[in-house]
């Protein structure tokens, strides 16, 4: 299917690996030109020049920590004039409630809420002036189904939801399309350290943490990279002018809910 896009030109955040690096190789395999941001320049410059390879687009990187103002403001220097946007973050430690301060929300907040917050409301006026743009945040299941252990998580994805619902529809009549992608586990970095801490928790391998994950998700397997950034390229595609402020769960099918 051609996606509609080609010559476009997209931000996507958190991209030197993992979930996000899977949606900058399905946009550069539909003809989109790149601007990757992650906080790590060598992993960054690793992936830009991989892409740029495979792919014959134009690849910009800005190492920088995008949840300051000062990393967001070189970002979207650099980046210039924008049609798509993908935010993502990795996801704040797990824990119990009595675990966290005032502080750990902040952060959390900074990361998963406020920052992709910023980004949409410096992004979204040019959009709608020109007519067209894509917003795809990457969110988390647990906006569907709270994962006890997740709670700073579940409490910041929860706040961009909110936000994205009122947003979405304010700004649709004018072209602008804003949709979050709800990722189950998948095999990233991510998964890896999340079963780690199962692994210590329970006095378990690694390989039974995995197994353990894996009888919960009737796919009976982690998600990959490559589909799940085949999905957000779709959401970026002129296909997906009509989908306005939904919460697209990718998960395998581990939460049981008809809605």
């Amino acid at each position: 299917m051609d996606l509609g896009i080609r010559g476009k030109r997209a931000l996507v955040c958190a991209s030197s690996k993992g979930l996000g690096r899977g949606c900058a190789e399905a946009l550069a395999e539909a003809g989109v030109a790149l601007v990757l941001n992650a906080r790590g320049a060598e992993a960054l410059e690793t992936t830009a020049e991989e892409i740029r390879t495979a792919h014959g687009v134009e690849v910009t990187t800005v190492a920088a920590d995008i949840t300051t103002d000062a990393g967001r403001a070189a970002v979207l220097d650099a980046a210039g004039t924008l049609d798509i946007l993908v935010t993502n973050a990795g996801g704040p430690p797990p824990g119990l409630w009595s675990d966290w301060d005032r502080d750990d929300f902040i952060a959390a907040l900074d990361s998963n809420m406020l920052t992709p917050i910023a980004l949409m409301t410096t992004l979204l006026p040019g959009m709608m002036e020109r007519g067209w743009g894509r917003v795809v945040n990457i969110t988390s299941g647990s906006v569907k189904a709270p994962i006890p252990q997740l709670g700073l998580s579940n409490s910041a994805r929860a706040g961009l939801t909110g936000f994205v619902a009122g947003t979405a529809r304010q700004v649709a009549g004018k072209g602008v399309i804003i949709n979050n992608l709800l990722p189950g586990i998948h095999a990233t970095d991510r998964a890896v350290m999340l079963d780690t801490t199962v692994s210590k928790a329970q006095g378990i391998t690694l390989e039974e943490a995995y197994a353990q994950r894996t009888a919960t998700i009737p796919a009976g397997r982690y998600g990959t990279a490559a589909e799940f950034g085949a999905t957000c390229a779709f959401l970026c595609s002129q296909h997906a002018g009509f989908m306005v402020g939904q919460n697209i769960l990718l998960d395998g099918g581990a939460i049981n809910a008809t809605l």
